[in-house]
């Protein structure tokens, strides 16, 4: 982008503060004077509907994840065709994904258009590790169960998504991790996430800070999403900790 220049030399951009900085004023590298006075206002804000998009795209695919994976573990047939119709999903480039949906009737530029591949991009990995979670059940722990006189249902819950839980939460963490990083592309079509400012800061290629800040953000986000489930998974497998140690 190519400065407007005065008799005097430069103009140094207006980044439409009320107080302008010293290190605005010097397109410093990272402001702090104007991260603090634009994080009510701009990034907290895009921080919530950043997490907002990423539980969305988890959860919805989660479920649908978790459903096809119980129906591929009881029904051998279902694997390979979800397991391609997935693949698939996972193969079409983000940006590409994005476009396409503009041109489909009835989607417009709209949280629900955004979330669609999101979604779509977890399936693959949430399938594969809750197929392999439900798979690595001991056979001889599944017969004790079923010695013992439970259930299809009881089995499910009480033995083969607990031993499971391990696989399905590595899972958990591989998506939620990736789509933090894809929710900031969610922007051009919704305007919304950490993404915004991202663009916002792109568009003004000579002040970093937005930029800087939006990105640590998400970096930040993704962390500390990844060490949520992992104390959740220690909290909800307290035997894998007895065996460890």
């Amino acid at each position: 982008m190519n400065l407007p220049f005065a008799a005097g030399g430069p103009v140094i951009p207006n980044f439409g503060s009320a107080h302008q900085y010293s290190c605005e004023r010097a397109n410093g590298l990272f402001c702090w004077g104007w991260f603090r006075q634009n994080w009510a206002g701009t990034l907290w804000p895009a921080l919530r509907q950043h997490v907002i998009l990423v539980l969305i795209a988890v959860v919805a695919g989660f479920l649908i994840s978790l459903g096809l994976a119980l129906l591929a573990h009881r029904y051998r047939r279902v694997e390979q065709p979800a397991i391609v119709f997935t693949s698939f999903l996972y193969t079409i480039p983000a940006l590409a994904f994005f476009e396409l949906l503009l041109g489909v009737p009835g989607l417009g530029l709209n949280r629900p258009t955004a979330e669609i591949p999101l979604v779509s991009y977890t399936l693959l990995i949430l399938f594969r590790n809750n197929l392999t979670g439900l798979r690595s059940v001991p056979v001889d722990v599944l017969d004790a169960a079923r010695g013992m006189g439970m259930s299809r249902r009881q089995l499910l819950w009480r033995v083969e998504l607990p031993l499971a839980l391990p696989a399905i939460i590595a899972g958990l963490r591989i998506a939620t991790v990736s789509t933090v990083a894809l929710a900031t592309l969610a922007a051009l079509i919704d305007n919304e996430g950490l993404g915004a400012p991202i663009l916002s800061a792109i568009n003004d290629s000579y002040f970093k800070t937005e930029l800087i800040a939006a990105g640590g953000l998400a970096v930040l986000l993704a962390v500390g999403a990844d060490g949520l489930l992992v104390a959740a998974q220690r909290l909800l497998t307290p035997w894998a900790r007895r065996r460890v140690a």
